[in-house]
């Protein structure tokens, strides 16, 4: 008798898990396979370069679209240091 309590109790568990994956799912919070690239949404903002400069404080620059961005990041929080669209030269250069 023992055993098919645990049983249940198992079955019960698994079942609370599955519905709740499934919701996740439904809601897009969980996927299982990783996005193909190119295949689906094409990005339009993208990570060139990170420097860190101590444990707490970095710089990035980011390419959104057209703009590449310097972005500084530190304990309290992030700020744009300096934008500018991006040079012809570099386009041909990247394709």
């Amino acid at each position: 008798m023992e055993e098919i309590r645990q049983a249940l109790g198992v079955l019960i568990a698994l079942g609370v898990l599955g519905g709740a994956l499934w919701w996740l799912r439904r809601k897009g919070l969980a996927q299982f396979a990783p996005a193909i690239r190119g295949g689906g949404k094409t990005r339009c903002m993208k990570v060139v370069e990170r420097l860190t400069l101590t444990p707490q404080h970095s710089l990035h620059l980011v390419q959104v679209g057209e703009r590449t961005i310097l972005v500084a990041s530190f304990p309290g929080g992030c700020a744009r240091v300096d934008s500018a669209p991006e040079r012809a030269e570099e386009r041909v250069a990247s394709r």
